[in-house]
């Protein structure tokens, strides 16, 4: 196991990102597949490292952390800008009457998927981290949303590393050390 890496990088982050009108627009695994897309991206360019992660059908939690100069709110926004262009090519193939529920009124975008000004709080303790990750991690087996019996069997979270073991994602990390 290696260590955490220090050098360079800055506090955790808790980060939550929603689709606007709370719509269930990342209920396909398609859709989910991008969201690790893009974070495999971020992290394979060592920008930041992600401890947690949950995707559920209208919203998106994770802890991360930026790498040097790097500035939160300005990954942040490419990361969700590319998951909504992709989202956008897919629905107007596919789905342009879902693409059309999405309509902005905005001068700078025709649709618009989340919500403006993601929450992102920084995570100052140990303590914190834990109770955030653990928050993220049941999302899936609560009763409104009954995605999964078991937080570790919902695919499209981190809990499988926390619980068992299991590392699902190139981009994930483990907050205490790195497992290979």
């Amino acid at each position: 196991m290696k260590p955490l890496p220090t050098e360079g990088y800055t506090d955790l982050f808790f980060t939550t990102a929603t689709i606007k009108g709370w719509k269930h627009l990342l209920k396909p695994d398609k859709y989910k597949k991008i969201v690790t897309d893009a974070m495999t991206f971020l992290a394979a360019r060592q920008e930041v490292c992600f401890y947690a992660f949950v995707i559920m059908p209208n919203h998106i939690h994770w802890i991360w952390q930026m790498n040097g100069e790097t500035i939160l709110s300005s990954v942040q926004q490419r990361m969700l800008t590319f998951v909504a262009r992709q989202i956008r090519i897919d629905l107007l193939k596919h789905h342009p009457l879902v693409l059309e529920q999405f309509k902005s009124e905005r001068k700078d975008r025709n649709h618009q998927f989340f919500k403006d000004r993601p929450l992102s709080v920084a995570l100052l303790s140990d303590k914190v981290v834990w109770q955030k990750m653990n928050y993220i991690h049941q999302n899936p087996v609560k009763e409104k949303w009954n995605l999964a019996a078991k937080a570790e069997a919902y695919f499209y979270s981190s809990a499988s590393l926390y619980i068992s073991g299991e590392k699902r994602w190139p981009f994930l990390r483990h907050f205490w050390y790195d497992v290979d």
